[in-house]
């Protein structure tokens, strides 16, 4: 395998997929931890029931959490096809 060095295309796809996957990391880290640190100081907010329903909110932020990883994850899987596979070509 060679040694890559000065190659502009290769520095752009190491940047652009770093700067992807760190931010929608950060993004999912934010929120998660948001969470955790609501349920250990304020966990009462999370047993209200918003809808007069049986589902309480902890319940439905923690689905929407679940969720919101799903849909960063084909946001990642669609960009990673359409822009990074671009990049990866251009190497080649």
């Amino acid at each position: 395998m060679p040694l890559v060095k000065n190659n502009k295309p290769f520095d752009r796809l190491v940047f652009y997929s770093k700067l992807l996957s760190y931010t929608l990391s950060s993004l999912l880290l934010l929120l998660y931890f948001s969470f955790i640190v609501v349920l250990a100081f304020k966990p009462e907010i999370f047993s209200l029931f918003p809808f007069n329903n049986s589902l309480t909110l902890g319940i439905l932020v923690g689905l929407s959490i679940i969720v919101f990883s799903i849909v960063i994850t084909f946001i990642y899987v669609i960009i990673s096809n359409y822009f990074l596979d671009e990049l990866k070509e251009k190497i080649k």
